[in-house]
């Protein structure tokens, strides 16, 4: 079984910061892109930024300066550290990961549980 685990949300004021960890346990042989979707009340779930095993990155253009995305591939684990947040970036954001199982051929695509986070104006 595979897992990833996320924390780090919360209720924030608007300007205030937060960090976002996600962690990928179980059988897992690599893991190639790690990333992190958010989900708004009423709104499609769209990418937030991702990172690859590599440590490229990709971001939407509206978190681009404010939000960065990190990785530590010892520990399976994907941060979203969170600068100068909005009230516009409240949603329930999840940690989304391209793995390979032992035992399997191919890569899957995993999620976490999601996380709240709510910025108030």
């Amino acid at each position: 079984q595979v897992q990833l685990v996320e924390s780090g949300g919360g209720l924030v004021q608007a300007g205030g910061s937060l960090r976002l960890s996600c962690a990928a346990s179980g059988s897992i042989v690599s893991i190639n892109v790690m990333g992190w979707y958010r989900q708004a009340p009423g709104r499609q779930r769209e990418l937030v930024a991702s990172i690859t095993r590599g440590g490229g990155t990709d971001y939407a253009d509206s978190v681009k300066g404010r939000f960065t995305i990190s990785r530590d591939n010892a520990k399976n684990t994907v941060y979203l550290q969170m600068n100068s947040l909005q009230p516009e970036d409240t949603a329930v954001y999840y940690c989304n990961a391209d793995l390979k199982r032992t035992g399997s051929f191919w890569y899957q695509e995993y999620w976490g549980q999601g996380t709240q986070v709510t910025v108030s104006s």
